[in-house]
């Protein structure tokens, strides 16, 4: 197990991020979660963005960018971000201030997310507009172009300035700029050939691909490439990366993770069975660096287990370690890339 998996191809590092909603999560355990990822060495943590848990409105569901902050607070190298901020909730010009803030406070540290939305029913309740997933496609591609050039406003006294159908800013000042330099980059994710992919080629430094898409990879790939390629962009400048669930254990325990992940992941839309990142340390190993060798160097993962530090130690000592990895180590200047990442088809 100790041999270095063959990533012929990848990048020149690896990352690993963990992703917990926090569903009846107390701050206390949340904060213990994300300290255990920082002492463990991986590189970040994720947090979902809803005004309550999906499906479950007696369930406790703390906010998610006051989670954030607070978690950014108490740590002092593990990165936070959201999958994903919803865009209907925060005004862009708003959002990319409160970004850059935290982005200063933590060091560099916050990692962006942006989606258009995905529970109407919490729109309905709480009074915000939802419409037609062209609409909100069209007011996320407004609020990406307000929110990067915002970020990326670094001479000192410059101002933003857009005129859109949904946002309109007017020269509007972004000081002291984020810690990241040139920006925090964008970081989009999501499979749709009609609206995503074209902002992924026109925005994204990071394309993450979503437990839903898993068994399309290839295929969205390449129609990644074909889309830089029309717009005229290297396909090689986007980092690429995946979102998973992971099921890791010992081979005489690996039946019992196995049947929890089914009971808790086994439906639509997760992805397990097409995609999931399953088995043996070894046999996730082997499946890191069969993706790592195709390009992708980020790895987001939600175990059966809401992170466990049992399986938290056993993939950081028996599966992270055997990879190069991208950032380095505590102490050292980061240039950190981050990102903004959305999912709309």
């Amino acid at each position: 197990m100790r041999d270095m998996p063959d990533i012929t191809g990848a990048a020149a590092g690896l990352e690993f991020g963990v992703y917990l909603p926090q569903v009846n999560l107390t701050f206390e355990r949340m904060l213990g979660r994300a300290l255990e990822c920082e002492r463990l060495g991986y590189d970040a943590l994720w947090l979902y963005d809803h005004l309550y848990a999906p499906g479950l409105p007696g369930a406790g569901s703390l906010e998610p960018w006051t989670l954030a902050t607070a978690l950014l607070a108490r740590t002092s190298r593990l990165r936070v971000g959201h999958l994903v901020l919803c865009n209907n909730f925060r005004h862009p010009a708003v959002l990319a201030k409160m970004a850059t803030t935290l982005d200063v406070i933590s060091g560099g540290r916050l990692e962006l997310g942006l989606g258009s939305g995905s529970v109407p029913g919490e729109h309905d309740q709480a009074g915000l507009p939802w419409g037609s997933a062209r609409e909100r496609g069209d007011r996320l591609r407004e609020a990406l172009e307000i929110i990067t050039r915002m970020l990326d406003s670094s001479p000192a006294g410059s101002g933003t300035t857009y005129q859109g159908a949904y946002y309109a800013v007017h020269d509007l000042p972004n000081l002291p700029p984020p810690a990241q330099r040139p920006r925090p980059p964008v970081h989009i994710g999501g499979a749709g050939r009609r609206l995503t992919l074209p902002l992924v080629a026109r925005y994204a430094d990071v394309w993450n691909i979503p437990t839903y898409a898993l068994d399309r990879i290839g295929e969205l790939a390449a129609a990644l490439d074909a889309e830089c390629e029309r717009i005229g962009r290297d396909p090689a400048s986007i980092r690429r990366s995946v979102e998973a669930v992971l099921v890791v254990a010992e081979e005489d325990r690996l039946d019992d993770a196995m049947a929890r992940a089914r009971r808790h992941y086994g439906g639509p839309g997760y992805g397990l069975a097409e995609g999931g990142f399953t088995g043996t340390p070894r046999r996730v190993a082997s499946r890191i660096a069969e993706l790592a060798g195709q390009g992708f160097s980020s790895f987001i993962f939600f175990t059966q287990d809401r992170a466990s530090t049992q399986t938290l130690e056993l993939f950081a000592s028996e599966v992270m370690s055997q990879f190069p990895r991208l950032r380095p180590p505590a102490g050292q200047p980061v240039d950190a890339r981050t990102g903004l990442l959305l999912d709309i088809e």
